[in-house]
């Protein structure tokens, strides 16, 4: 490997793209424009992200709206029935509202599927294990392929039939790898159960999870919610996007949401929360409980200056891609946070989230003259917090949620577009004679 390593450092000093190019050729670095928005790759009509406005083709921040099939995420989760979950899925896939007798309806026909197909779980679940509960839950993706009686069915139908026996599904696949692994490699004891038809997908979680299947309604309500708030995001999320674009080779629906999975897992991506809650505990550490507004700011400036933390010069939490002032999703799930809070004696821990959440918004307001909000994963990281979810389930619990999302897109893409995804890339590079091996020298300089 030490050739290699030396093969890889002259490439590296050979190969260089200088940014440069990127403006020359008007290449979108990233696929995004040079304000920082996203390009434009698809149509849909499932669900809408908006952050800003244009006045005169200039970009103007405003107010943060999730839209699903045309309604407001805000007026969804005011209203929402008592599974709500359930109500937003029905309505990603199907783009209407369901009446009670169509929502019961589809809750039945989830309920029929929660559990895993026979044997399941003692051949792949039980016979191996890893701490990597994300690169294990793509393995088992994998795995139910071959328990499908029609897997690469590409008909609509199949595929909608493969998807919702997945988001069914998701809640004991997560939960039993997670059991195995504490198991396995915490040395805990193992304790399984099964999930219960007459619970909703939060419900049963949190049945799941819990040594003795207890909760309250204000936090099965508080994972409806998350769930509700992380089903979709547009089309143009990378995970989403992975799924579209593997889908429209012709491959199976297994073999997107796997692929979908390894995109979430990323830190830039659904393991954003995971690195709040990581950020917190060091901020803690250094200024206690009950900061004033002064010692958070001062512990914040070494954050951004590399100096605490990961040195990566973050603050998580604040700032999106999309939206400009304020993350509806970070809104919503803050008042579900202050109502748990105060029912489980964490008041102080929500307050020291809101210390942050201000000093780090005038921070970064002083520092970069804009205003900057708080995005869902600032919030989402205490509600799990709070609800005593695992850090490990952090990322898992996102994949349960946007599975509906990624399936929506998916079967919307086959309907309308059907055709490969293929964006181009353009060469930069030199043209070379061929050099004949007996005529390369010891540097191969190409000539030069």
């Amino acid at each position: 490997m030490e050739a290699i390593d030396e093969y890889l450092q002259r490439s590296l000093k050979e190969n260089q793209i200088d940014n440069e190019l990127y403006r020359r050729y008007n290449v979108k670095k990233g696929l995004r424009n040079e304000d920082g928005t996203g390009v434009c790759v698809g149509l849909t009509r499932i669900a809408d992200v908006i952050g800003y406005t244009y006045q005169d083709d200039k970009k103007c921040p405003c107010e943060g709206k999730l839209i699903y099939r045309g309604y407001e995420i805000d007026e969804l989760v005011k209203n929402k029935a008592s599974m709500g979950f359930e109500e937003t899925c029905f309505l990603l896939l199907f783009g209407w509202l369901p009446n009670k007798q169509q929502l019961q309806r589809f809750h039945e026909a989830l309920a029929a599927s929660y559990e895993l197909p026979d044997n399941f779980k003692e051949s792949n679940i039980l016979a191996t294990h890893s701490p990597h509960l994300m690169n294990r839950l793509q393995q088992m993706v994998l795995a139910l392929f071959d328990y499908d009686l029609a897997p690469e069915d590409p008909s609509i139908a199949n595929v909608l039939r493969q998807g919702l026996t997945l988001l069914a599904q998701m809640p004991e696949l997560i939960i039993s790898l997670y059991k195995v692994k504490r198991h396995y490699c915490d040395r805990e004891s193992l304790t399984i159960h099964y999930p219960q038809p007459q619970l909703s997908i939060a419900e049963n979680l949190l049945h799941l999870l819990r040594e003795d299947s207890a909760y309250s309604v204000t936090e099965a309500q508080t994972l409806d919610v998350l769930l509700m708030l992380h089903a979709d995001h547009g089309g143009g999320n990378n995970s989403t996007f992975t799924n579209v674009v593997v889908s429209s080779t012709g491959s199976d629906l297994y073999s997107t949401i796997s692929a979908s999975i390894g995109s979430l897992k990323g830190p830039r991506h659904g393991g954003a929360n995971l690195r709040v809650v990581e950020m917190m505990k060091c901020i803690q550490e250094e200024i206690g409980m009950h900061p004033s507004q002064e010692a958070m700011r001062a512990v914040l400036i070494r954050i951004l200056d590399r100096d605490l933390y990961d040195h990566a010069g973050l603050l998580y939490g604040i700032g999106h891609a999309v939206y400009t002032l304020s993350d509806p999703r970070a809104k919503i799930i803050r008042a579900y946070c202050e109502r748990l809070a105060k029912e489980k004696g964490q008041e102080k821990l929500f307050q020291f989230y809101q210390c942050y959440e201000q000093a780090a918004r005038a921070l970064m307001k002083e520092r970069k003259g804009i205003d900057i909000c708080a995005n869902v994963d600032l919030y989402s990281g205490l509600a799990y917090t709070m609800l005593d979810i695992p850090q490990e389930l952090y990322t898992p619990l996102f994949v349960c949620s946007r599975l509906v999302g990624w399936l929506a897109h998916n079967i919307e893409n086959k309907l309308y577009d059907g055709r490969i995804m293929r964006p181009a890339t353009r060469y930069v590079g030199e043209l070379y004679d061929y050099i004949k091996m007996e005529d390369r020298d010891d540097e191969n300089d190409h000539g030069l």
